[in-house]
């Protein structure tokens, strides 16, 4: 009989949980609800002050709210992630860009914090239980498009299922 070493078994759950953040970030950037739902629990909480209610009502206000932004991406950085048998905690910071129209202008807005959250395992699978956002700091500045503007054929993100991400189809034919 193979047993995990508990050890072992804490950087399984801490892998599993980073992986979490990272398919979070990566649904709200693409604008894919579905994906970024599928990250929460069925009864987990958001509390951002801006937002605070169920996970359900706030994937429909990511998606309401950021459809007007041409793009967004989110970095994250430290992941602290204390696992204490099927609950752990994190302190996940971040870094995030919006492309913001304001008054006819593109403006990149940057935010610097740190998702705090609480996961719990339930039936073998962590997701979020609870998360709230700290905001650290925030960066308006206007937007440069120069490198992109002079190189048109530059490949760009798309939101949504075409982007290239979700297309293993296309991916496996590439050379």
């Amino acid at each position: 009989m193979n047993t995990i070493s508990p050890q072992i078994q804490r950087l399984l759950d801490k892998q599993e949980i980073y992986e979490l953040v990272c398919t979070y970030c990566r649904a709200v950037d693409r604008l894919d609800r579905d994906l970024m739902r599928s990250c929460y629990h069925d009864d987990a909480t958001e509390k951002r002050g801006f937002f605070d209610g169920t996970a359900d009502a706030f994937c429909d206000f990511v998606v309401e709210t950021l459809h007007g932004i041409a793009s967004t991406q989110h970095f994250i950085g430290n992941a602290l992630i204390d696992v204490d048998g099927d609950t752990a905690y994190g302190e996940i910071y971040l870094t995030a860009q919006h492309r913001l129209v304001v008054d006819g202008t593109e403006k990149d807005l940057f935010v610097g914090g740190r998702y705090i959250d609480r996961y719990e395992r339930r039936q073998g699978v962590w997701k979020i239980a609870f998360r709230t956002e700290r905001h650290d700091w925030t960066r308006t500045e206007d937007a440069c498009e120069d490198w992109t503007r002079a190189n048109p054929a530059a490949l760009l993100g798309e939101r949504g299922p075409q982007d290239l991400v979700f297309r293993r189809d296309l991916l496996r034919k590439m050379k």
